[in-house]
């Protein structure tokens, strides 16, 4: 039988990208905090000015977006204060959390770049040219009522809607933001390669090539089957044509996205066998490690959005 028992100092490396910042924690075999590190996008990648990790768009009623590769930049730099106090090659495994809602347009022809990253080069220096529209729409953003109505009623009303995806149509879902982007931009939805969401753009940037988008986080685009945990072909069509492929295929949260890409060992000596692990949003993240699974168990969470999570469900309320 294969000996699966991990190293005595194996360590697990775990990172928050959220609105406003970029968190990384290092955990040892007995969940023990090794080191953290923590990039803030407003103070410490001040070039891209942003206020609170966004831009608001004042010509567009409640477009609200965030850069897509200050959020490059901050793992090239969250990376190499890391590697100052740590032995990655101790790293047997990587994973993480993404703000929900938030999505991100690769152009076509990036899963070459993804593919082929030059070690000698930072990441941020090789993805400048990589998306199809480099300002990535987040869950803060509320400008896509016409489209919500628009899904809604192609799918016989919002009761129905709820039946298949677990929500009406709500503005900062992922859903309503690509139709808003195939009405509005449509040169950029036909330059897109593959649609991503926060968590699982930066595992496909770990991995070298396009991570799946997990169950979990797919369950807070609008677009999913929530009981058949696969991609609503109605809706699907509902939304923007040729979608499915843009999304490729879904995968359970625990699934492994893949081995860490050749330019992570190369570049920061991590050990070529390190796994990442699928990562989801930070809501189904945060529910897994409270263990709320008694009934009458309840988490609340206030922070920049409001979440009451009973049991094994997590309902946003603001």
């Amino acid at each position: 039988m294969e000996d699966l028992s991990l190293p005595k100092d194996a360590l697990f490396l775990g990172f928050d990208s959220s609105t406003q910042s970029l968190k990384a924690t290092v955990l040892d075999s007995n969940l023990c905090i090794v080191t953290s590190e923590i990039v803030n996008f407003d103070t410490e990648l001040p070039h891209y000015k942003t206020k609170d990790g966004v831009y608001r768009d004042s010509s567009i009623n409640g477009r609200i977006v965030s850069p897509t590769l200050m959020w490059v930049e901050a793992l090239d730099l969250i990376l190499k204060r890391l590697q100052n106090s740590l032995d990655f090659k101790k790293v047997v495994a990587v994973s993480g959390s993404g703000q929900q809602h938030g999505s991100v347009y690769w152009k076509k022809g990036s899963s070459v770049i993804l593919s082929s990253l030059d070690p000698k080069k930072t990441l941020v220096d090789q993805f400048g040219q990589a998306f199809s529209t480099k300002e990535s729409p987040i869950w803060m953003d509320s400008s896509t009522t016409q489209q919500c109505k628009a899904i809604e009623k192609a799918v016989g009303g919002a009761l129905e809607l709820s039946k298949l995806t677990g929500s009406r149509a709500y503005e900062r879902f992922t859903g309503p933001q690509i139709r808003r982007i195939f009405e509005t931009q449509p040169e950029v939805y036909n330059d897109t390669e593959r649609i991503a969401l926060v968590s699982s753009f930066v595992a496909s940037i770990l991995i070298g090539g396009y991570a799946c988008i997990d169950h979990t986080d797919g369950a807070g685009m609008n677009l999913m089957d929530i009981k058949a945990r696969a991609w609503s072909k109605q809706i699907l069509e509902a939304t923007a044509p040729g979608l499915e492929e843009k999304l490729g295929k879904l995968a359970p949260a625990h699934a492994v996205a893949g081995l860490i890409a050749p330019y992570f060992v190369e570049r920061f000596e991590f050990n070529k066998d390190c796994l990442v692990i699928q990562w989801s949003g930070d809501n189904p993240n945060s529910l897994a490690g409270l263990t709320i699974n008694t009934p009458g168990d309840l988490a609340i969470s206030l922070g920049t959005s409001d979440t009451v999570s009973p049991n094994s469900s997590f309902f946003n309320i603001l």
